[in-house]
């Protein structure tokens, strides 16, 4: 039975040899953008955010990279907050009130460094794998083959200069399609003392918006205990 399995897996094991970390990214990108259009993209997003206890949250967020726009109104409850970065200018919103004081930005937790992070966060988690192509990204040129919850895939790994990011993340493509299924990060060396720290992202199936596949759920999990944290559906 060994035997049979380690000659079922040969041939994906070659793949992995073959594939250089910029190949592999190549070929994801062809899946998820065959035509290219995330440099131009410019689409609205409409995302659930589902955590145990708490109420759902339901962002719309509208990204338009060739003018440099990002916005994100999302309601939880009774409360509803908008984030706006348009050519670098922030602009901040709480239950339709646009003219908030410091002091009422202080006391929502409300800033313009947190509306950088839900640019940067968004346009990162739904740009990819083409963000991985973004300046200050090294994209490691072995390809490892791994199996994760069951099933094998061929795995990248990409870290960053230390002013883009400083955690170590691992991308899992489907041997056959390159289709990306799993995303995980960490605070520092998995091997090391870092093995404990940061999240892995289940995806599982797809939207295709402006001719590019997305993930439509994204379910989070700390690597540590493997404790459940929520899950982000995409609508169609």
């Amino acid at each position: 039975m060994r035997l049979l399995l380690a000659l079922l897996l040969l041939p994906l094991f070659s793949v992995a040899q073959q594939l250089t970390g910029e190949q592999l990214l190549e070929r994801a990108i062809a899946y998820h953008d065959p035509q290219g259009n995330w440099e131009t993209f410019n689409g609205t997003l409409f995302v659930t955010m589902e955590t145990p206890d708490s109420e759902p949250r339901n962002s719309e967020i509208q990204i338009n990279l060739p003018q440099e726009f990002f916005q994100v109104v999302a309601k939880q409850g009774d409360r509803e907050t908008l984030y706006q970065i348009d050519r670098g200018a922030c602009s901040i919103g709480l239950n339709g009130d646009m003219d908030l004081t410091p002091t009422e930005l202080k006391e929502n937790n409300l800033s313009c460094d947190r509306a950088t992070l839900y640019k940067n966060y968004y346009t990162y988690l739904y740009g990819l794998p083409m963000k991985l192509k973004d300046p200050g990204t090294y994209v490691d040129p072995v390809v490892t083959k791994v199996s994760f919850k069951g099933k094998i895939y061929l795995r990248l790994k990409v870290t960053y200069e230390e002013t883009v990011g400083t955690d170590i993340w691992f991308f899992y493509f489907d041997p056959n399609t390159y289709a990306m299924e799993v995303y995980q990060f960490y605070k520092g060396d998995p091997e090391d003392k870092g093995k404990d720290t940061g999240e892995y992202i289940l995806l599982s199936d797809e939207v295709e918006i402006s001719g590019i596949k997305m993930p439509k759920d994204r379910a989070w999990y700390y690597n540590k205990g493997d404790k459940y944290l929520g899950i982000d559906r995409l609508k169609d």
